[in-house]
């Protein structure tokens, strides 16, 4: 990464909020000033938009927090030298679409998986043009070295379609809870566990039936309370109170989470509320097992006839959302992500798929050096062996 000056990178970001609009930008930064409450969704809401956060806090002269940080500002100055790359409609393609980033639910962070993924193969020698912005193509990036071009497609999946309980939701669930648990442990003191199984999962869809699964939830919880019961059970939900009797009960929160993750499993949805020496744990899991992966396999055999136009070797770029490093580990570890990839390529829709790499936030905000992520070459593929294209499709695992 090039060294700047902090006035430099100052005036880069001016420049970035500037063709953004400053006055969509600052109303950007009062909602995120107005959602970062002290309750898990707040807490979640600013980590989702971590990218807009350091821009905003480095232009009002604050340091850099993290190392992570510096890696969002050489990003951020990208998206500011990308302005004076693009022909007219790229540039007003590139504002409409962030635009779009800054408004309702939208995120920054696919236009910087973007921009790091154009960085990336810069360093590996690769001359990029970002013909999706440009000229309106279906891919993003047309990758050109020693005469072999390759188009990149840059796209961004949640881990939530993985799941049947999102954990937004669940955040949600536990910030209803939270007042009342504390309410009632501090007249029923003790350690205590409720452990909930839901068939149906539990969604953050637009739904407008959803925000009433949360209620009549978040009600059967308190009357399961109230009525001091043990258990009760539907099609829907099936909740059990038992004592805490875990050997890091009374340990520190931290402990106590790490404990309860290795008893309940990765997938495990926990909440740990504390009054006065008293503890109250939600545990919760779907009737199924989490499958990201097979989703990130869906979504791929989705896009690629699509967004590729066959012509060339094409490289599927996928930034895998909503995902925290204990959830990206066990991804990799049990080979997921490598098998359903693999799978993938061998597909008929896969023809024109010369490699794909998954990537989470963790790589997206390492240093531009170090080549993130996970990538699957398809062997069958002509372009496959081609040293041309290499550095750029060559397996990771």
């Amino acid at each position: 990464m090039a060294h700047r000056s902090d006035t430099q990178t100052v005036a880069a970001l001016e420049t970035f909020v500037g063709f953004v609009g400053k006055r969509l930008w600052t109303e950007r930064m009062a909602f995120l000033e107005r959602g970062a409450t002290p309750t898990l969704a707040g807490r979640a809401l600013l980590r989702r938009h971590a990218v807009e956060r350091v821009i905003e806090r480095f232009r009002r002269g604050g340091g850099l927090q993290r190392e992570a940080d510096r890696h969002v500002l050489h990003l951020a100055v990208l998206a500011s030298q990308l302005i004076g790359e693009l022909t007219i409609p790229g540039r007003a393609r590139y504002a409409a679409r962030l635009r779009e980033a800054l408004s309702g639910d939208g995120v920054l962070i696919g236009l910087f998986h973007l921009l790091a993924t154009a960085d990336r193969q810069r360093q590996h020698g690769f001359e990029i043009s970002y013909d999706g912005l440009d000229d309106g193509a279906p891919y993003d990036l047309l990758l050109t070295r020693d005469g072999l071009e390759a188009e990149i497609v840059c796209d961004i999946i949640s881990a939530e379609q993985g799941r049947d309980l999102h954990r937004y939701a669940w955040i949600q669930l536990v910030d209803r809870v939270d007042p009342d648990l504390q309410v009632w442990l501090a007249q029923h003191p003790g350690r205590y566990l409720l452990k909930m199984t839901l068939p149906n999962g539990l969604r953050t869809d637009r739904d407008p039936a959803e925000p009433c699964v949360l209620a009549s939830l978040h009600r059967r919880i308190n009357a399961l309370l109230v009525e001091r019961r043990r258990a009760c059970h539907d099609q829907a939900a099936v909740l059990r109170l038992d004592p805490l009797v875990l050997a890091a009960a009374r340990g520190e929160a931290p402990d106590l989470l790490g404990r309860l993750r290795r008893e309940f499993g990765p997938e495990a949805h926990l909440a740990v509320t504390a009054e006065r020496g008293s503890v109250f744990v939600m545990a919760a899991r779907a009737a199924r097992e989490d499958e990201i992966a097979q989703a990130v396999h869906r979504h791929m055999a989705a896009i690629a006839p699509t967004r590729l136009t066959g012509t060339r070797p094409g490289i599927l770029a996928m930034f895998l959302e909503d995902l925290d490093r204990a959830d990206w580990r066990l991804l990799c570890e049990r080979l997921e992500l490598e098998g359903e990839a693999r799978q993938f390529l061998t597909r008929p829709e896969a023809r024109s798929v010369v490699a794909i790499t998954c990537t989470s936030r963790r790589e997206l905000f390492a240093a531009p050096s170090e080549d993130g992520g996970l990538r699957f070459r398809n062997q069958a593929h002509p372009a496959a062996k081609l040293p041309a294209l290499a550095a750029a499709v060559l397996s990771t695992v």
